[in-house]
């Protein structure tokens, strides 16, 4: 506590003592704290993770939020300090590298350019900034980042594997253990870990980390993960034990829909793994997986992606992975070669536990089968508590829906078996968890128990990458609410590790086009970046020498399976997506050679830059009566698709080499999608300005491409909604279509339509699925039918993330959340809410790297009223729909009388715009 000399001089003459003074002194304290505490900073981040351990980025960048009281806050400046010790750190000494004041309002993806950093080590930073006042502010909190193995030299350990040979048909999972001492006092402890399968691994019998399905998914012959853990607290004074589970996972598990499809990446599991120890004493020591260690089975006799896992818990080793085990009738292990170079840092979120759900319902199907309802579509498992007999089996089978009369139904999971089969060892209660699988369910029949179910016997627990949830949306439209929970349960359910086209059949997969058509919804609902920029280095891996991109990623259906339009430009779309919502110029540099090999493949099978060959899968499950006498089906040519993303794709990369000052490839390139749009127009456009091909999605990519010469344009829009009113207000549209389609009757004038078809019921519409029930996104328009029977079970998941694209249009046009122009990352924002549909209110808040940013509205009788909240360290245009003769005001003043806000220009006539900086703003329109 500080106290001016003035001031103390002045309380002794007046003679004040003691507590008076004392009072005064902390009166002063709070004032003085009280200006300290308008400008904070917050959320720091490094490489978008708070304290990441295990990055091998050699230069990672910083990120950090400020906050105030005040508004219209903005940074003018930032310094950032970096030490190895936390101590010294907060004192400003030992450092490693400080920015020194910098005059810059960048406050997102800052790099690091200072000293080389170490494998395995910790650093901490801080960061403080100032505003435009001059302020500073205090430094913020010391975060940290701890430093993976950054050369394939600082493994010591060795590749093991178990040398019994397995049982044909017989895949018991492998458990390792080795013993070893630690006689001084730690300081700290890292694991580093990765397997040929998929790992679970305790310490002193104490499970190691809270991820699952580790480590993850990639394309393992060119990229492996490996994760870090701090395991400091697992450590015990002397004797400690380290003990490994392996099962198949991705690496040697059925994959696709072929039963060939085994063993694509390897035959045989194995085990990499490291742990340092630092003592207090300054010392080291390294624990290594090496010929010392023991390998057995135990309890986990089965475990596959698909058809589950099979515990015998009469096999259990107790103790196994704890300190004094006895393990002298284990095998020995045999050591193998691993390229390491291939082993990567964890990039991405791990899949974690998330949401854990009780039985909505226990009942009997009209078949007598014992089902519990969990009331939601999910993906994850079921844990059970159950007591029994020696040898007692359950099984535990997952469904997504019941049939027509009530009954369990499977038949749409293909040769999946999805099921969790338990073999009780008998006396006290037993628990059951599934290790490594996971399973898309709302409903599982329990076969094999005894006695009555009781619901506090089990609970479903959702498995998802752990991405931060930063998006909501919320309407006066049940319907409409229902339909964005929906949405955002679908992404949880298919965003583990890869994103997946469906979480339960015999599938599973990286589908590129459902990946793309989704990105931006993706975005919105989470934060997604770190998870698409991990699966984008997967996808230039497997990309093809020539540049064509597989429909899937990871590849696992071969070198033929590849080049499909709108599927293989997620080489392009998510990159450029990904760099306008989040700013990082990082992952275009990254794919950028990717994205440019695409492109090229294109042109090297276009003629006269027209794209009209090869196999493409089109607009994947676009709508096509049964019975079509009339020739209803909405089939879209496949080479005008094509032509299009060819366009688009093109486009993109433009855009891509303009940030990264690639000059001579923005010339090439743009001289290049003069061309497609030349040949699109001679090939596929009439000369009164009709298409070819006159389906919705044909008119929608050409529009939204800006394929039509700009004089056609207002013409091929009204025939597009011709053709949506010839289907009596319905949707035809397959994947490619309608993630575009209300974006484009919105930018042609006619929002109405684009409402109409949001607010459809009947099918196909987005609101059909919903109004029969759906707790996720359909793959199909229809998987049930009106009349309750199932489309085709060969496809027809119930949870399949593409046709929830729409969920970009409610947040960026319902809502009015958008990127200003020219901007990214909502450095510059621009908030503009379209009313209609019936909708008396709407609201949406997204989460960004600068803070919360937010906007409502409401319409009550002939009132409008609008919040807005904006984030500090940015800017915004807030466009509140006011016409002639109507006043706007805000918090009850005139906009006149309110400094921080000033009208700007707008040409939509429709709209009052506001310039206004950080804080909250509430609006009136009368």
């Amino acid at each position: 506590m500080k106290i001016y000399p003035f001031y103390k001089q002045l309380l002794r003459y007046l003679g004040l003592t003691g507590s008076f003074l004392l009072l005064l002194l902390y009166a002063q304290n709070s004032f003085s704290k009280g200006f300290a505490d308008e400008l904070k900073v917050a959320e720091l981040l490094c490489e978008n993770m708070t304290n990441p351990i295990g990055l091998d980025a050699k230069q990672p960048s910083f990120s950090w939020q400020l906050s105030s009281n005040k508004r219209g806050l903005v940074q003018t400046a930032y310094e950032i300090r970096v030490g190895q010790h936390q101590a010294t750190l907060a004192q400003g000494k030992d450092l490693i590298w400080k920015s020194g004041k910098v005059i810059s309002a960048q406050s997102v993806h800052v790099p690091y350019p200072g000293a080389s950093l170490s494998s395995a080590e910790k650093y901490y930073w801080q960061v403080r900034v100032w505003d435009a006042s001059g302020k500073v502010s205090e430094w913020s909190d010391i975060a940290f980042w701890q430093m993976g193995l950054l050369n394939s030299s600082d493994w010591k350990a060795k590749w093991i594997r178990q040398t019994t040979a397995e049982s044909p048909g017989q895949q018991p999972c492998p458990i390792f253990r080795k013993e070893f001492s630690s006689a001084k006092k730690v300081a700290s402890a890292t694991a580093f870990m990765t397997a040929h399968g998929m790992y679970e691994a305790w310490i002193n019998g104490q499970r190691i980390g809270e991820d699952y399905l580790t480590p993850g998914w990639t394309s393992y012959q060119k990229r492996l993960q490996y994760q870090v853990y701090d395991v400091t607290s697992l450590l015990k004074d002397n004797q400690n034990s380290v003990g490994v589970m392996l099962g198949s996972g991705w690496f040697r598990g059925r994959l696709a829909w072929e039963a060939k499809n085994e063993h694509i990446f390897g035959s045989e599991l194995g085990l990499l793994f490291q742990l340092l120890i630092k003592y207090t004493d300054g010392s080291s020591a390294i624990i290594v997986s090496d010929e010392s260690w023991k390998q057995s089975t135990g309890s986990l006799i089965s475990s596959s992606l698909y058809d589950g896992e099979v515990h015998d818990a009469r096999l259990e080793k107790n103790g196994w992975s704890k300190p004094g085990y006895d393990a002298k009738n284990w095998n020995a292990v045999k050591t193998f070669d691993f390229d390491n170079s291939k082993l990567i840092a964890t990039l991405n979120e791990p899949v974690k536990r998330h949401e854990i759900l009780k039985p909505l319902k226990i009942f009997k199907t009209p078949a007598g089968e014992q089902v519990v309802d969990f009331g939601q579509n999910m993906v994850g498992y079921v844990q059970l508590k159950v007591s029994g007999s020696p040898g007692d089996k359950i099984t535990i089978k997952h469904a997504e829906v019941l049939d027509k009369a009530g009954n369990f139904y499977t038949t749409n999971l293909r040769t999946a078996k999805q099921e969790a089969v338990y073999i009780l060892k008998g006396g006290a209660e037993e628990t059951f968890d599934t290790h490594f699988t996971f399973y898309g369910f709302r409903y599982v029949k329990i076969e094999g128990l005894k006695g009555t179910l009781q619901p506090e016997q089990l609970k479903a627990i959702a498995l998802y990458s752990a991405m931060k949830t930063t998006g909501s949306f919320e309407c006066s439209n049940p319907l409409i609410n229902q339909l964005q929970q929906n949405i955002q349960w679908g992404q949880k359910g298919n965003f583990i590790d890869v994103p997946t086209d469906c979480p339960q059949r015999d599938e599973r997969l990286g589908w590129t086009g459902d990946a793309q058509v989704f990105s931006n919804t993706a975005a919105f609902n989470m934060r997604v970046d770190n998870f698409f920029s991990k699966w984008l280095k997967d996808l230039a891996a497997d990309q093809l020498p020539n540049g064509s991109v597989p429909y899937v990623v990871p590849n696992v259906l071969g070198p033929k399976s590849q080049g499909s339009t709108g599927w293989a430009d997620a080489a392009t779309i998510i990159p450029w997506n990904m760099y306008c919502i989040y700013g990082n110029k990082k992952i275009l540099q990254d794919q950028y050679p990717s994205m440019k090999a695409w492109v090229d493949y294109m042109n090297d099978n276009s003629i006269n830059s027209l794209w009209n060959k090869g196999f493409h899968i089109g607009d994947w499950l676009f709508y096509r009566p049964g019975d079509d006498p009339d020739g209803m089906s909405a089939v879209t040519d496949k080479y005008l698709i094509a032509q299009c993303f060819y366009a688009h794709s093109t486009q993109l990369l433009i855009n891509a080499a303009n940030v990264l000052g690639k000059a001579a490839d923005v010339a090439k390139y743009q001289a290049l999608l003069e061309k497609i749009k030349t040949a699109f127009v001679k090939e596929y456009v009439t000369p009164n300005g009709k298409l070819t091909s006159g389906t919705q999605t044909a008119y929608i990519l050409a529009l939204n491409f800006d394929l039509f010469p700009e004089a056609q344009r207002a013409e091929a829009a009204k025939k597009l909604v011709d053709n949506i009113r010839l289907y009596n207000n319905h949707l035809t549209t397959g994947f490619l279509g309608t993630p575009y389609l209300c974006d484009v009757l919105t930018r042609f004038g006619y929002l109405d339509v684009a409402f109409t078809l949001l607010t459809q019921e009947s099918y196909p519409s987005w609101l059909y699925p919903v109004k029969m029930g759906a707790t996720t996104i359909w793959e199909r328009w229809d998987g049930i039918k009106e009349d309750g029977n199932f489309q085709n079970p060969d496809m027809n998941s119930f949870n399949h993330y593409a046709y929830g694209a729409i969920g970009d249009w409610l947040y960026r046009t319902v809502a009015g959340i958008n990127i200003g122009e020219g901007s990214v990352a909502y450095k510059s924002i621009s908030i503009k809410p379209r009313m209609g549909g019936g909708l008396s209110h709407a609201s949406a808040k997204l989460e960004t790297y600068y803070g919360k940013l937010s906007s409502s509205w409401k319409l009550t009788d002939d009132k409008f009223s609008m919040e807005v909240t904006i984030p500090a360290n940015t800017t915004a245009t807030i466009y509140v729909p006011a016409g002639t003769g109507q006043t706007v005001t805000s918090s009850g003043k005139a906009l006149s009388a309110i400094k921080d806000i000033k009208l700007t220009e707008t040409n939509d006539k429709a709209y009052v715009a506001l310039k206004v900086g950080s804080g909250t703003y509430q609006f009136s329109v009368n």
